[in-house]
C-alpha cells in the first residue's frame, strides 16, 4: 500500500500542479476550524495509517500521517513513554499529521518544548508531485536548515506529510496538581519566578483567581516541591489537565470567538475586559468574546507577541497576526520554492 499510495499521491499532485487546480490537504477533520477557509478538491490522508517503525531503547518513532493520535499514545503508553508535548486532539479521529502541520502542543509546552521541537525527520510530497524525506530517524544535532521541522505549523501549505519520525520521552513516574489563590498580576509574577527555581513543572493555567501548577518528575523531587510550594492538591488534576488541553472547560464552550495570545511570559496582564484563561508560564493568554481584530492585535503587540482568531468570530481581516515584510518575503519564497502553482491549501494561512 506504501508505495502505491505515494506514486498515486504524487500524480495527483502534478495533475493538479499542471491545471492549477488547489487541493485542501484533509486527515481527521479534527483541525478543520482552524486557519483560514481553503476552497479545494479534498486530498484525504488520514487512510495512510500506522506505525513504520518504534524503538523504545532509543525513543524514537516514525508513523504514517494518517495515524491517529489515540493509536499513537496507546503504543507509547505500553512502553511507558509519551509525546512530550502533549498535543490536543479536539476529536477521536485526531491524526499525527494534522497536529504536526498545525504545530499544535498542549499545556506541557513551554517545559517540555514545541512539537516541532520534537520532529526528527519528515516524508513528504510538494507541490510538483515529488516524493522528498528530510531528517532522519535518529536523535542528532542539525546541521543546515531543519527542513522537516519547517513543516511544522506551515499548515499543508509547503507540502503533505506522509511520514514524521518524532523523539519520545518517558512518562514521569509521579505528578501532582496544586492549586493556589491569587491575581493576575500576582500570579504572573509567581509562574515566572518558580521557572527560575528547580522545580518540576509541567504545566501552569490560571482563571478566575485561581492558579492551577501541575508538578511531575520523580516521586521524591515531586514531593519536595509540594511540600516547598504548598498550595491546596487536585483531586482530579489528571482530568482537568486533559479538559483543558481538549478545549472541554466551560470557559471554551461559548460559541464566541477565541483569541489565542502568545506573548513575553513577564508581560503585564492584558487590559481586556472579557474573560481570560493563561497558560504556558503565562506566555500563552485566551480571550473569549468579540474584539475588534486590531485592538486585539495592538494588545498582543504591546505585549511583545502577535494574536491568532483560533475559532469563531469574523475572518475578513485574517486569522494569524500579520506578518513584519521580511518575514512575508521569505514565506513568500518558501511556498514559491516548495509549491510553485500554489495548490496546496492556499490561503490557509491567510496570503501564503
Amino acid at each position: 500500500m506504501t508505495d502505491n499510495f505515494i506514486r498515486d499521491l504524487c500524480e495527483r499532485v502534478k495533475d493538479h500542479a499542471a491545471r492549477k487546480a488547489p487541493l485542501r490537504i484533509r486527515g481527521g477533520g479534527t483541525k478543520d476550524f482552524y486557519g483560514a477557509r481553503v476552497d479545494g478538491e479534498p486530498l484525504e490522508i488520514g487512510a495512510y495509517a500506522g506505525i513504520v517503525a518504534y524503538e523504545p531503547r532509543e525513543l524514537v518513532l516514525t508513523v504514517k500521517a494518517g495515524t491517529r493520535l489515540a493509536d499513537i499514545e496507546a503504543a507509547l503508553s505500553a512502553q511507558g513513554q509519551m509525546l512530550a508535548f502533549e498535543p490536543p486532539h479536539f476529536g477521536e479521529a485526531a491524526t499525527i499529521g494534522a497536529t504536526v502541520a498545525c504545530n499544535l502542543s498542549g499545556p506541557r509546552r513551554p517545559y517540555a518544548g514545541a512539537a516541532r521541537d520534537f520532529v526528527l525527520g519528515a516524508r513528504i510530497v510538494n507541490g510538483k508531485g515529488e516524493d522528498l524525506s528530510f531528517g532522519g530517524r535518529v536523535i542528532k544535532n542539525v546541521a543546515g536548515y531543519d527542513v522537516s521541522r519547517l513543516m511544522a505549523g506551515a499548515m499543508g501549505t509547503l507540502g503533505v506529510l506522509t511520514e514524521l519520525s518524532f523523539k519520545v520521552l518517558p512518562r514521569p513516574p509521579a505528578e501532582s496538581t496544586l492549586a493556589f489563590e491569587m491575581d493576575e498580576a500576582r500570579m504572573i509574577d509567581t509562574v515566572n519566578r518558580w521557572a527560575g527555581q528547580p522545580l518540576p513543572l509541567s504545566a501552569t493555567a490560571w482563571e478566575g483567581g485561581v492558579l492551577r501548577v501541575r508538578l511531575s518528575g520523580a516521586t521524591s523531587a515531586v514531593a519536595a516541591a509540594r511540600a516547598k510550594l504548598g498550595g491546596n492538591e487536585v483531586a482530579d488534576g489528571p482530568a482537568w489537565w486533559e479538559s483543558l488541553r481538549e478545549h472541554r472547560l466551560p470557559f471554551f464552550e461559548a460559541d464566541r470567538p477565541l483569541w489565542r495570545l502568545s506573548v513575553a511570559q513577564t508581560a503585564a496582564p492584558v487590559p481586556a475586559t472579557h474573560p481570560q484563561l493563561i497558560e504556558w508560564g503565562a506566555g500563552l493568554r485566551w480571550v473569549s468574546g468579540s474584539l475588534e481584530t486590531q485592538k486585539v492585535r495592538d494588545l498582543a503587540t504591546s505585549a511583545r507577541g502577535h494574536a491568532t482568531l483560533f475559532r469563531y468570530g469574523d475572518r475578513a481581516a485574517g486569522v494569524f497576526h500579520p506578518l513584519a515584510p521580511a518575514i512575508a518575503k521569505i514565506h513568500r519564497r518558501l511556498k514559491d520554492a516548495f509549491d510553485p502553482a500554489g495548490i496546496l491549501n492556499p490561503g490557509r494561512m491567510d496570503n501564503f
